[in-house]
């Protein structure tokens, strides 16, 4: 393997003949170099997407400063080469590198893969290619580094469990650190490439095994998967003792203090900004939505924390913008206390402020008064179906009327452009439920031009439902190619107005997440067929190769239907059901069931359901006292079976 000052010299011949490439040099404001030789161990993280996206994700910052404040530790970042960059590297010899000190990948300890999203996938396996590390992990011995993945992706880590020696499920902030102590115990030998040969393995697996124990790491070669003839699953068992039946998520009591000194990009990336998450997690219960399940509890942050690390982390970059993060930032309890010292703090500062995911019906005329000032051109609302049969299916009931009230208010205060954000594809959508967002579209549009005339415009963004995992609708299947092209059509013709602007998501493209994200082990080699077909930046329309995807699956005498266009059986095993985010299965039938007859479920701020996230919240809870949303502890009101769902389906539901 090439040593830093190798590399360096290999990449002053490469760097003037690629595009961009302050992504490949580092340097940043606010990045850490430690002396490489005063630690104990070494982290890569590594965000499998190019530099412009990668250097701004919330969870890598959170976790680079973590373990750079540790004395016995260091970490360092790398990001996907753009394709001109790779070729050059691969032309040259010069293997995936850390930014900060120009250590080839190979030789950290730890290399971390943070997976947001599947289509990721194939990103992750191409790094670990250019890294020069076997991409199985059967394949690596204890001489490479360990590779950890974490991420909402990983609530389902079946696809990736050939390439992944161990899985970090949930919060990251106190896992890492046991992570890291316990890779600790287990130093080794930093030899060159042509020296791992004949290397004994047991040292590696008893890593993994002690990697196994810690609360929220998932090891999958522990575990054994058994199937039905018709390629449904049997059961998932662990092999060894020390793997837990169930791998329970991690979840932090008190949100630590947010960081502050954030990487300041060396080229425009797509933030810009400091980031304050002022809240995780989501009471709404939204249907569809898997990370509103997923980082269940809520906890808040107070409002003097966030102004004074808003005011810190503003210091420190001179960033101009600051966006105050959570999957709901209007539900943030003391949020108009906030928007209020945020705007006194910075006062004459011009710093933009963007609250994203903002809730139609929680975005009142106060708060909108005091960001008028502080504003963007647009305005992000996100109804995400348009009839109220469809809201009421999804458990986000909203009134046609509410949402054309909010759009009047938002446009009289001067804001141009409304974005509304739909999903086509719920279980039960009709034509008709369709035709209701062409409708809803047009009538947002023209209260905007009863208040601006020409100057208001208004772009609708509908994107194709998945039905993720752990979510209330992951028994049902996703619409066929030509459902959904007979949607988009229908919206095609609907909306035809100059001012209105329509985004949509290839079918194709959809097929590819919902494969990823439904996958059982037998994806893994899909995955690597893929990969090997030339599938790369997936996520990118320019680059994605339907065609790479249909013939790995055919390779693999696995047919695409199989994930995609069937409902599961009500006592279907899934592939993730040994993977637990707390909220019970059982509940999420439930949950699904009162989906068909239409019924909703109000905020559970206002009614606790028993979803099952307060008894594992509670131990956490009473070891680390905070700041958190406080739900009464109630017994589950449901029974331990349920009717099915037709004559078809089998009546037993899980007790998980």
């Amino acid at each position: 393997m090439l040593s830093p000052a190798e590399i360096e010299a290999r990449l002053e011949r490469i760097l003037l003949s690629v595009q961009k490439p302050g992504r490949y040099v580092g340097g940043e404001l606010n990045s850490v170099v430690k002396d490489w030789d005063s630690v104990q161990t070494r982290l890569a993280f590594v965000f499998p997407d190019i530099y412009d996206i990668g250097v701004s994700n919330l969870g890598l910052q959170i976790l680079y400063d973590l373990v750079n404040a540790r004395p016995d530790s260091l970490a360092e970042r790398a990001y996907a080469p753009w394709t001109d960059m790779e070729a050059k590297m691969r032309e040259h010899g010069v293997p995936l590198y850390s930014l900060e000190t120009k250590h080839a990948l190979a030789d950290f300890d730890i290399i971390g893969i943070t997976l947001p999203y599947e289509t990721l996938y194939t990103n992750a396996l191409n790094l670990l290619d250019l890294a020069g590390i076997p991409l199985r992990a059967e394949e690596r011995d204890e001489r490479y580094p360990l590779v950890i993945a974490g991420g909402h992706a990983c609530f389902n880590p079946e696809p990736m469990h050939a390439f992944i020696d161990a899985f970090v499920i949930g919060e990251g902030e106190e896992v890492i650190h046991e992570i890291i102590n316990t890779v600790g115990r287990f130093p080794r030998e930093h030899v060159g490439k042509s020296e791992r040969v004949n290397v004994p393995t047991c040292s590696r697996v008893n890593v993994l095994k002690e990697l196994a124990q810690i609360p929220g790491v998932y090891v999958p070669r522990f575990y054994d998967v058994t199937y039905f003839d018709d390629g449904t699953i049997k059961a998932v068992t662990p092999n060894i003792p020390e793997a837990p039946k169930i791998v329970m998520k991690r979840m932090v009591p008190k949100l630590p203090p947010p960081p502050t000194r954030f990487i300041v990009p060396n080229i425009e990336a797509v933030h810009n900004r400091v980031a304050i998450e002022v809240m995780r997690g989501c009471t709404r219960g939204c249907r569809f939505c898997q990370a509103g399940m997923i980082t269940r509890p809520v906890r808040e942050r107070s409002v003097e924390e966030i102004v004074a690390a808003a005011e810190e982390a503003i210091r420190l970059t001179g960033f101009e913008e600051l966006a105050l993060l959570s999957l709901s930032s209007s539900d943030y309890t003391p949020i108009l206390d906030l928007v209020t010292a945020i705007g006194e703090k910075f006062s004459g500062r011009h710093l933009s402020v963007a609250l994203p995911s903002l809730r139609i019906e929680s975005v009142s005329v106060d708060l909108m008064e005091k960001l008028k000032d502080r504003r963007s051109s647009g305005f992000t609302l996100a109804p995400e179906a348009a009839s109220e049969h469809m809201r009421r299916i999804i458990n986000k009931f909203i009134p046609d009327e509410q949402i054309l009230q909010t759009a009047r208010e938002i446009y009289a205060r001067g804001w141009t452009t409304i974005k509304l954000y739909f999903m086509i594809g719920h279980p039960s959508e009709t034509l008709d439920d369709v035709q209701a967002i062409a409708d809803l579209c047009k009538r947002v549009l023209a209260e905007g031009r009863r208040v601006m005339g020409g100057k208001a415009k208004l772009n609708a963004g509908v994107s194709t439902f998945i039905p993720k995992p752990h979510t209330p609708f992951q028994w049902v299947s996703v619409d066929t190619p030509e459902q959904i092209t007979a949607k988009q059509d229908l919206l095609k013709r609907e909306l035809r107005d100059r001012n209105i602007k329509l985004t949509w998501t290839e079918p194709k493209e959809t097929l590819l997440e919902a494969w990823l994200s439904r996958g059982d082990r037998r994806m893994a080699e899909v995955i690597y067929a893929a990969w090997r077909n030339g599938a790369k930046f997936d996520a990118w329309q320019e680059h994605f190769r339907y065609e790479a995807w249909t013939s790995a699956f055919a390779a693999r005498d696995l047919e695409p239907a199989f994930y995609t266009h069937r409902p599961r059986r009500v006592d279907e095993v899934f592939p993730w059901d040994h993977i637990s985010d707390a909220v019970r299965k059982k509940y999420l039938f439930e949950d699904f069931r009162q989906s068909l007859e239409g019924e909703i479920r109000v905020d559970c701020r206002k009614n606790c359901y028993a979803c099952g996230i307060l008894p594992t919240f509670a131990q956490a809870r009473r070891e680390h006292p905070g700041n958190y949303w406080k739900c009464p502890e109630v017994k589950s009101p449901l029974s331990g079976r349920q009717p099915a769902m037709d004559s078809k389906q089998i009546s037993v539901v899980s007790e998980q």
